[in-house]
């Protein structure tokens, strides 16, 4: 049992309900001029965007909203502006909990010291990114795991090594649900076998009902989400399931991911899935392939989401920090394929009858 100093502040009753029950929660892109400088009315733009569609959470200074932030000293800036707009803007149907996560990268004193500045902003939970461990063992990781939550409560984050991650065990994952203050993880490795470890190392670690499960399978994001998964625990079967999406593909079209999840949960309860909400999944995978750039191994899976926004009116230009990210040969055509295939999954009426008052 892995244990940690428990003089890390709660999350308080409304907020840990919202992240308990399953929410969706985008991770925020970032929005840059021609210049590459942060367009700060484009970004408060997206922020509110992102309320009014519904959503639960935010999650900012994440892989979509570019790592590169921190190297362009945008970190503190971006979240700041996130949490303001967060708790000034009044969404439609009105003000609620909304779970604000910060993306904490790096060795531990830069995710310590990333932590602190969240905590201190008012942020809720840190999803802690290991994508600079390549080398290290397990065993430093949970280390560097335990000391980063003394600080901010944690959600876990199993990143696909395609952009950065590394393979974590089975018993990694059960020694990381084992840590106090962890209260969800964000399994996000696009591999079925190591979507289970994760699965069978929070109930090996009897946290099942401490620790939510939220997909970053933004390639099985239907299944997912209805999926009962059985475990064996000392004999006993236990049953758990995936509540929530925390996910670059939920940046966009994000009123359609609140209505999706919606749905999941309400034929979740009634034990019955029907075809045609199980017939997205694969619909959506299409989509993300077209957004993420699966074609061209993730290269241009930022600015395509981008790319989505910029059609929208959200985003002036599909500008990334790193000039060398940009849309790959055919992402654009594809983007423009599944458009058309699929008009039921985006929100395009929703942005257009509301982005002039984001915009504002």
């Amino acid at each position: 049992m892995v244990t940690t100093d428990t003089t890390v502040s709660a999350i308080s009753q409304d907020i840990a309900d919202v992240l308990k029950q399953g929410a969706v929660i985008p991770a925020h892109l970032l929005a840059l001029d021609a210049n590459r400088k942060l367009d700060v009315q484009r970004q408060r733009a997206l922020s509110r965007y992102y309320l009014d569609a519904g959503v639960g959470g935010l999650a900012v200074g994440v892989h979509a909203t570019q790592f590169a932030i921190r190297e362009h000293g945008l970190y503190e800036q971006v979240l700041r502006l996130a949490y303001e707009t967060a708790q000034t803007w009044i969404p439609i149907g009105g003000k609620r909990p909304v779970v604000m996560v910060a993306g904490l990268a790096g060795k531990t004193q830069q995710a310590l010291s990333e932590a602190k500045l969240a905590t201190d902003m008012g942020y809720h939970a840190g999803l802690l990114s290991l994508a600079v461990f390549q080398d290290e063992s397990e065993k430093d990781i949970l280390h560097h795991c335990q000391i980063v939550a003394n600080e901010i409560p944690l959600i876990g984050f199993y990143l696909q090594p395609a952009v950065g991650g590394r393979v974590l065990s089975k018993s990694f994952w059960q020694s990381f649900a084992s840590i106090e203050q962890v209260v969800a993880i964000k399994m996000a490795p696009f591999h079925r076998y190591r979507t289970l470890d994760v699965i069978h190392g929070v109930v090996a670690a009897k946290a099942e009902k401490r620790v939510t499960l939220y997909t970053g399978n933004d390639d099985h994001i239907i299944l997912d989400l209805v999926t009962p998964f059985r475990v064996m625990r000392n004999g006993e079967r236990v049953e758990v399931r995936i509540k929530g999406g925390l996910l670059g593909h939920w940046s966009v079209w994000t009123q359609r991911a609140v209505t999706l999840l919606r749905n999941c949960h309400d034929h979740t309860q009634k034990e019955s899935v029907p075809n045609a909400l199980l017939g997205l999944d694969s619909e959506i995978t299409d989509c993300n392939s077209a957004f993420f750039d699966v074609a061209n191994h993730f290269h241009g899976c930022i600015a395509g989401c981008h790319e989505v926004l910029r059609r929208q009116g959200l985003l002036e230009g599909i500008w990334c920090l790193d000039p060398s990210e940009v849309l790959s040969p055919g992402q654009a055509e594809e983007i423009s394929r599944v458009y058309q295939a699929y008009p039921h999954l985006h929100d395009d009426s929703f942005v257009s009858q509301n982005k002039d008052r984001w915009l504002t």
